[in-house]
């Protein structure tokens, strides 16, 4: 990968094509705060932000101060944060909220937060009056260099994760880098996840330029962060332009996620963050992988070490004991978006830096299973 010096201080603006729902993604330091951030977006009389009761105390009235200058009036919803409320009771408060402000279809609506926020903002832009534009203003790096960019909207159920929702299109992605440097350690690192994923599926070069600056990215290094969400987010870029609703290629950026979504739903949504899950699911597709003839041991090893190195778990935790462990992950799996007539498919890798939708042997998954959990 040639990556030129990327000073954190520079605006990139960056675009997913989708004809007329064409939309910029900007990535630079201290964006919240400056006029022309938001000068581009359509005119409204009403500007709804939507965050939590983490981000709220350090961003909203950053925020709300500069949207005050574009909007006559600004109104604001605080959700309960965590996966754990990313359900249908809590999406109802929005749209409470909504309908109480009496907003209308030119309302503009605001994702201030990280992936929940993100996602349930957007699935109520989806459905209120059938469609209100909305904005995303990411503050994780999880968020910032994958969920926020390519329209993936939606809530949790207790039988599978992301299930309910829609793919709805944002009018603008604000990547503000100086957001990250409030994140907690755990969260931080599981946004690596997110960032490391793109190696593997599309640009072993990237791949390469993360083990190389793992630490700088651990210590948050501001030019480093810039290179990481940058280049993750021409990738999503790249792909969601292909294939929007994820009819083939887009389903590479699932890797790891249909054992990261059995973690996640097997352990209750909450008790692992979505990239450690992630993270961990990784390893095991990678694995998967190997045992499938695709992918050298090496490359296993390599990613491994990687993920440890971005402060991750690399060992599944057991949804059972004994044999009902394995039984447990294939159960949830089978509800997983990209299973077909009760088939689980996984996105796998290769050695030439390929990602393959295919599908495997039980036997063959319970065993990765069993050597990868407790």
């Amino acid at each position: 990968m040639n990556v030129m010096p990327l000073s954190s201080s520079v605006v990139h603006t960056l675009h997913i094509e989708l004809a007329d729902r064409s939309y910029p993604i900007l990535v630079g330091d201290a964006l919240l705060d400056q006029l022309q951030t938001w000068e581009s977006l359509p005119s409204a009389t009403q500007a709804v932000i939507v965050t939590n009761q983490t981000v709220a105390p350090l961003y909203l009235e950053r925020l709300r101060t500069v949207l005050s200058q574009r909007f006559p009036k600004v109104q604001v919803v605080v959700l309960p944060d965590g996966e754990v409320y990313k359900n249908w009771e809590t999406l109802q408060t929005i749209f409470d909220a909504l309908l109480q402000h009496a907003c209308d279809r030119k309302t503009l609506m605001f994702a201030l937060g990280g992936g929940v926020v993100g996602d349930m903002t957007g699935f109520a832009a989806a459905c209120y009056m059938r469609g209100v534009p909305f904005v995303q203003v990411p503050t994780t790096l999880l968020a910032q260099v994958d969920s926020s960019v390519g329209g993936k909207t939606g809530i949790n159920h207790p039988l599978g994760k992301n299930m309910i929702g829609a793919f709805y299109q944002p009018v603008q992605v604000v990547c503000d880098l100086s957001t990250l440097q409030t994140l907690p350690d755990r969260e931080f690192s599981a946004g690596l996840a997110e960032v490391i994923k793109y190696g593997p599926i599309y640009d072993l070069d990237f791949l390469a330029w993360i083990d190389h600056h793992m630490d700088d990215l651990m210590q948050r290094e501001p030019e480093a962060l810039a290179v990481a969400v940058r280049r993750s987010c021409e990738i999503k870029a790249a792909v969601v332009s292909a294939d929007e609703r994820e009819s083939g290629l887009r389903a590479i950026l699932n890797f790891g996620h249909t054992f990261g979504h059995a973690i996640e739903a097997g352990m209750g949504y909450g008790a692992w963050l979505h990239g450690e899950a992630v993270g961990c699911g990784m390893i095991m597709a990678a694995r998967l992988s190997h045992a499938m003839g695709m992918l050298h041991a090496d490359r296993v090893t390599a990613l491994h070490a990687l993920i440890q190195r971005a402060g991750l778990p690399t060992v599944a935790p057991r949804l059972s004991e004994g044999r009902d462990n394995a039984a447990a992950y294939l159960s949830h799996m089978r509800v997983d978006k990209k299973a077909e007539a009760g088939a689980i498919r996984f996105v796998l890798i290769d050695d030439a830096g390929q990602a393959h939708l295919k599908s495997a042997p039980d036997s063959l998954v319970a065993e990765v299973i069993e050597a990868s959990s407790i």
